[in-house]
Order: C-alpha cells, then sequence, then structure tokens
C-alpha cells in the first residue's frame, strides 16, 4: 500500500511512499530495542555530542526541510525556516541542560544514602501532527533520546515527507541505527505496535477523539501516555488593556499557521466597554494577512492542510452564522486551486455557540463580550479543553492573578500571545490531556523515577 502526499497549495499529487508490513513493523519494533541496550548505557555526554551533529546537519538542510513543509502542509515558506530554527533552539537548550535535568537528587533519611535517580525506559512510540511536521517531533525526541530513550516516530500521513526526512536527519547525524525509527504506516496499524512488549510509553499530540483511542489501547496493555489534543484558547480583554497590543497578538496568533495552531487564540473574550473599538483594531491588523502561495517568500498566509479540513471549516462557519454569529471578514470557499480560506472574523458569539464546545482549526476569530470580570472569567473557562489562554490588562497584579489562579489551562499568558518554549513545560488539562513536553518535566516524561536507598 502507498501513502500520497497533497500539494494544499494546488490540490496536486506531490510523492508516494510505501507503507511498512507487518513484518517490517516488528523488524523496526525489535531493532530499536536492541539499540536502545546500549544507547542507554552510553555515556550522556557521548548522546550529547550525536546532538552536536545534528545541529550541524539542521543548519545545511534548513532550506530543504522549509520546502518540504511548504509543500506538504502549506506553511509559508518564511515560518518553515523559522520552525527548524525552533528545533535548532531546542537541539542546544537540551545540550546544555541535560546533565542538570538528569542528575540524581539525594534525600537525607537515616540509611547511608538515600537518592532518586532518573533512567531510561525504552522504546516510546511518537504519533505526531502535520502542523508543525519538524518542531513537534524534535520537542519531543530531542529531549527524550538525549535521556537515554529510543523513539519510533508514526508521524501524520500527510506529512510523509516530513517523516523520512527527520530520519534521515538523524542518519546523516551518524546516530546509531534504531535511535529515530520512522514508520510510514496506516493508523490502523498502531494498536499492534502499542501492543509490543518493548514499547514502554506512548506520546500523542492530535485530536480528542484519537487521544480517547489510543489512551484505551494504551491503558489496556499498561503503557504510559502523555497526550496534548488540541485547545479552545481564550483570550480575555479587560477595560484597561492596551487595545492595539492586544488585536496584534490575537491575530497573529490565530492567523499564524493559517490557524491551524493547537495554542492559538481561538475565542476572544472582549470587556463590552473596547469591544467595538478592539474588533476594528482587530479587522485593521487582519488587512495585513492575505492569502499567498507558501513558497513565495512574503507570504505569511497558506492554505490549510487539507480539502476536508477547510470544508468543514466552513461548515462550522456557517453554522456560527446560524445561532446569531454575525460575520465581519471572510467566511467562504475562494474560488481556484488550493486549499484556501480567508482570514475570517465573527462576532456576537454567544457562549452556546459552537466555537465554545469545540476546537475550531483554522483561521477563525470569534469575538465575545462581557460585562462582569466574573462572567469573562466564566466564559473563558465554559470549555471542554484546558491547553493556554492569555489576559490582556493594565493591571498587571490582577492579570497575573487571575492567570495563576483562574484560568484553566495548563499555560496562561500576560499582555502576549501563548508559545510553546524549550525552557518551560507544555501541555494541558482537561480534555486537551494530560502530560508535558518541554523543560525538565518534559525530559523526565518518559523516565523511570527510581529510588535508591543504601544501608551499610
Amino acid at each position: 500500500m502507498l501513502i500520497q502526499t497533497i500539494n494544499p497549495a494546488s490540490g496536486e499529487p506531490l510523492s508516494e511512499y510505501k507503507m511498512l508490513t507487518s513484518a517490517e513493523i516488528k523488524q523496526k519494533v525489535i531493532e530499536a530495542a536492541d539499540t536502545f541496550v546500549a544507547w542507554s548505557q552510553l555515556g550522556l555526554q557521548d548522546r550529547i555530542q550525536y546532538f552536536r551533529q545534528l545541529i550541524t546537519v539542521l543548519n545545511a538542510e534548513k532550506e530543504n526541510c522549509a520546502v518540504l513543509a511548504a509543500l506538504e502542509m502549506g506553511k509559508p515558506i518564511q515560518f518553515a525556516r523559522a520552525e527548524i530554527e525552533k528545533c535548532i533552539y531546542c537541539c542546544r537548550y537540551y545540550i546544555d541542560n541535560a546533565e542538570d535535568f538528569l542528575n540524581k537528587h539525594y534525600v537525607a533519611t537515616e540509611f547511608a544514602s538515600s537518592f532518586i535517580t532518573y533512567q531510561p525506559q525504552g522504546s516510546i512510540l511518537a504519533i505526531m501532527p502535520w502542523n508543525f511536521p519538524f518542531w513537534q517531533v524534535l520537542r519531543f525526541v530531542v529531549p527524550t533520546i538525549i535521556a537515554g530513550n529510543v523513539v519510533l516516530l508514526k508521524h501524520a500521513s500527510q506529512v510523509a515527507g516530513c517523516a523520512k526526512k527527520i530520519e534521515g536527519l538523524f542518519t546523516s547525524a551518524d546516530f546509531p541505527k534504531g535511535v529515530m525509527t520512522n514508520l510510514c504506516i496506516a493508523a490502523e496499524q498502531v494498536e499492534a505496535i502499542i501492543a509490543e512488549k518493548s514499547i514502554r510509553g506512548v506520546t500523542l499530540t492530535g485530536s480528542e477523539a484519537v487521544g480517547r483511542k489510543v489512551a484505551s489501547i494504551a491503558g489496556w496493555h499498561l503503557k504510559k501516555v502523555a497526550l496534548e489534543l488540541g485547545g479552545n484558547d481564550a483570550c480575555l480583554v479587560l477595560a484597561d488593556a492596551n487595545l492595539k497590543q492586544a488585536a496584534q497578538a490575537i491575530v497573529a496568533s490565530r492567523l499564524r499557521n493559517s490557524g491551524q495552531v493547537c495554542i492559538a487564540t481561538k475565542r476572544v473574550i472582549a470587556d463590552a466597554a473596547i469591544h467595538d473599538e478592539l474588533v476594528q483594531l482587530i479587522r485593521q491588523e487582519m488587512q495585513q494577512y492575505e492569502m499567498d502561495n507558501p513558497l513565495n517568500e512574503n507570504c505569511n498566509f497558506g492554505p490549510m492542510a487539507r480539502e476536508d479540513l477547510r470544508d468543514e471549516l466552513d461548515e462550522l462557519v456557517k453554522k456560527m452564522q446560524t445561532d446569531g454569529a454575525v460575520l465581519l471578514e471572510g467566511g467562504y470557499i475562494p474560488a481556484g486551486q488550493g486549499f484556501y480560506y480567508p482570514p475570517t472574523l465573527l462576532i456576537n458569539v454567544d457562549s452556546s455557540s459552537i466555537a465554545f464546545q469545540q476546537e475550531l482549526f483554522g483561521p477563525v476569530i470569534a469575538v465575545s463580550k462581557f460585562n462582569d470580570i466574573n462572567d469573562g472569567i466564566a466564559m473563558a473557562n465554559n470549555t471542554d479543553y484546558g491547553l493556554g489562554g492569555n489576559i490582556f490588562s493594565a493591571n498587571i497584579k490582577l492579570a497575573a492573578q487571575l492567570a495563576e489562579k483562574t484560568i484553566e489551562a495548563g499555560a496562561c499568558f500576560v499582555n502576549l500571545p501563548v508559545t510553546s518554549d524549550p525552557r518551560l513545560p507544555f501541555g494541558g488539562i482537561k480534555n486537551s490531556g494530560y502530560g508535558r513536553e518541554l523543560s525538565r518535566e518534559g525530559m523526565l516524561e518518559f523516565m523511570n523515577v527510581k529510588t535508591v536507598i543504601i544501608n551499610e
């Protein structure tokens, strides 16, 4: 069987990739398990040296990787390059901090020695999405492999070329075969891999529906799971906020990657006193984004990744209008080739709207208003998701308190959009999943936290 990739800017086929047979999958799983034995026993500094080589390879291959991401999922080329640069930064961060993160921790007890040590567990299956085809993978793979585990990657089929390229990057950096293995497979083949005895954990970034299924399978086999299942992030704009700053952040967050970002601002909840002015500023900011070929150097807004995703989004936008929302910008399928959808703005979005109940994965800004801050907080938390959120206010003390104590999310940023950063843990609560990537917490997610006590 073959996987065919499609260029979302034209709708034309790109390449075909042969899927692995069951026997080939089995062999790769065995190979990874065998490699783990030697890799985990290698000194930390020796493992780190491979990542120094990977940085060299990433720098050399930056343009090729960026073009591939632009072709396979429509990412504007300038942002695709930035994605590779972020992967390089991630490598450097863990090169500098891995030793500190993995150091054993001594605890004072009545025994001669008591300490906590962090030991790798084995092969980890990573099921990854298409929207950041390099960053999503590297932000998990880098700390996990430096720590001594090995990874088998099941990437999204529409970025099969990026998946193959990632494995090639590790090969070019002279990593031992089996440390980072790409599995070109169908979703139906995942269950059998999870069941393999040598698979010690599973990480998934994807939809809530897929997350439930993977978690169920892994739970049956008593395998640890980390899940990042998207978000329906709210941006709370208070009456004293710098509205131009807020509008710039909202639009930049929501329209980046054509709206296909888990932590993008998806629901704007504005104080009624400044609602109209904020909406006008948002409209002005949106004018800077024009649909274009992602390979054009100045493109800042490309197509959506798939035709079905674009069409589903359009149906949801129409449904919101039926439910009372008012369309101010966009909201149509343009003529011509490709899976484009224009920057779209809806106001008068009620808290019972579909925009509050499910994630709209596309370039749609939905604006609601509140009269009382407590109502605004309740609206922000009126979602089954809890990945990220942000607050705009000149009252930093109040905003910090709301961010820490009241907004139900894995991250909350004040006066700037939510981003992922290797220095800080990343993950969600509620239906956005559980577990953490990045920072020390991400490196330790699939480690055995082992207690050792020595008595003389």
